[in-house]
């Protein structure tokens, strides 16, 4: 065979498999048992095992990005074709970022170690701290319903909510129902107490504000495929067996 039909061939093959590699996306997450999980046997957490299914089925491969979560959020606004999770879906952070597909609705309630409020206007009346997760929703939520600056600890993510409740270092720990009972129990067996659900946003997948619609379109049909197959709520089970 003549050398330049052997380039040829050779340049062609070339040209495939570059075509058959899966474009690679980076998606930013946060340490936020069970919502997302950067190292743990159990997988990447409910949102995260949910969101790297529905990229792989898209069609895309994956490199995960840890920041810390308010730093994370930035770059991806800032940035092109930036994935994120799990981003609750706001007025406050609407116009920032494209909203690609929903995974899953959060409760948020108010965990104590005393008698549980009802309402925000008795958490405003009683609480002097809540601990609320450092760049979570929840400050925003507690913003808009009239709670002073003061009130509101902003704290790492993960179980130092949960310490500083049993140490009586804040009154109130304002989160998700999911994070608050996969946490406690891994901090102590004392009795905890929620309120009823306050206050519900969905949490997404979400991309930076400049993002290509071939991607949001394919991860967003293929996140609504996982949710028909009912695969998220099998997810929750795993992590939260106990919890319906």
């Amino acid at each position: 065979m003549p050398a330049k039909a052997i380039w040829i061939i050779a340049l062609l093959c070339l040209a495939f498999g570059l075509q058959a590699q899966p474009r690679q996306v980076d998606l930013y997450l946060p340490d936020a048992p069970p919502l997302t999980l950067v190292q743990d046997a159990k997988g990447h957490g409910i949102v995260g095992d949910a969101a790297l299914l529905a990229l792989k089925r898209a069609g895309y491969r994956v490199r995960i990005r840890v920041e810390p979560w308010a730093r994370a959020q930035k770059t991806v606004m800032d940035g092109h074709d930036l994935l994120i999770i799990p981003l609750s879906r706001t007025p406050e952070r609407e116009a920032h970022y494209t909203w690609v597909a929903p995974v899953m609705a959060l409760d948020r309630v108010f965990f104590s170690l005393d008698e549980p409020v009802k309402s925000f206007e008795e958490a405003r009346q009683r609480y002097r701290q809540i601990g609320v997760g450092l760049g979570t929703a929840q400050s925003d939520i507690l913003h808009r319903e009239g709670f002073a600056d003061e009130q509101i600890r902003h704290l790492v993510l993960g179980d130092k909510p949960a310490q500083l409740l049993l140490m009586g270092r804040i009154d109130a720990w304002f989160t998700g129902v999911t994070e608050g009972l996969y946490i406690w129990p891994q901090v102590t067996d004392r009795k905890l107490h929620m309120s009823p659900p306050l206050a519900t946003t969905d949490l997404y997948i979400a991309c930076s504000r400049q993002c290509d619609p071939q991607l949001t379109d394919a991860v967003a049909h293929a996140m609504q495929a996982l949710r028909d197959e009912g695969r998220v709520q099998r997810i929750q089970k795993h992590y939260l067996p106990g919890v319906q």
